[in-house]
């Protein structure tokens, strides 16, 4: 397993910040948030980022994340799939193999809409493939479909094509309708990266985004995820993801040792 951190940990630093304390803070490895991306690539020229990320020593090993695909119509529809045109090529460009795709079917929806959210998942993973970019559904707890791990494997093997796996979320695993028993369906074919953060002493049917913090320091921590990782012999990421505006100001070369230190603990490798 590859150990990293979602560079959304620490929004409020500029990406080119972040990268330099995250890699003095001996981070080799980052999921890319696409929203700090955007905003560095604003008025620079992606060879820039391709040169901090070499400069750097680091790898983008994710981006996160791609919506609207599932079930949006119309206009939005059309800007959605613009976005990700150009997400696609952004990884390639930048050589990053996993793209987050967000599981926001949210609201009641329709057979048909239930249809448009298959056949969407088949074009993306065409579209996908023929960048050389692997697509990971994240199922999301507050959506209507999928909202569970169990739903989600479902989609990514009714819709079989190799370039569409699975992101398994923990906070949503934890807050959702997902069951223990659910992560005996994980598989290393199914499974394309990770994102792990631990709860608060909150009830999980109140947890927010501001209530996770590190993996192993609350109530939900993903030992029982880490086993099943090592039992099928998962080789992929495995990032810690922190939405948390509470910890966005942390200074992110103190946050990324921080994180980084605790993550390998969990993953039981020796510190670097």
């Amino acid at each position: 397993m590859k150990p990293a951190i979602a560079t959304v940990s620490s929004l409020e630093s500029p990406l080119e910040t972040i990268l330099e304390d995250y890699a003095a803070g001996h981070v080799d490895a980052v999921d890319l948030w696409l929203g700090q991306a955007d905003g560095f690539l604003a008025d620079r020229p992606v060879e820039i980022l391709r040169e901090l990320f070499v400069r750097q020593g680091m790898a983008a090993v994710a981006a996160s994340f791609q919506g609207g695909l599932l079930t949006s119509q119309g206009e939005a529809r059309r800007e959605h799939w613009k976005t990700f045109e150009g997400r696609l090529t952004l990884c390639r460009e930048l050589g990053i193999p996993v793209l987050v795709v967000a599981g926001d079917a949210f609201g009641p929806l329709s057979p048909q809409d239930l249809g448009r959210l298959s056949a969407s998942l088949v074009e993306a993973a065409k579209r996908a493939a023929d960048s050389g970019v692997r697509l990971a559904l994240e199922f999301d707890a507050r959506a209507a479909f999928p909202n569970n791990l169990q739903s989600a494997l479902a989609v990514v093997e009714d819709v079989g094509h190799p370039a569409l796996g699975l992101c398994l979320d923990w906070f949503h695993f934890t807050v959702g309708p997902s069951k223990p028993l659910d992560l005996g369906l994980l598989s290393k074919e199914t499974l394309a990266h990770v994102h792990l953060s631990d709860i608060t002493d909150v009830p999980r049917e109140m947890a927010s985004d501001a209530d996770r913090i590190l993996p192993g320091e609350g109530n939900s921590p993903p030992t029982d995820l880490i086993a099943r990782l090592e039992q099928i012999g998962y080789l992929g990421a495995v990032a810690v993801e922190l939405h948390n505006p509470g910890l966005w100001g942390v200074p992110p070369r103190q946050f990324g040792e921080i994180a980084i230190t605790a993550l390998r603990k969990l993953l039981g490798q020796a510190a670097m």
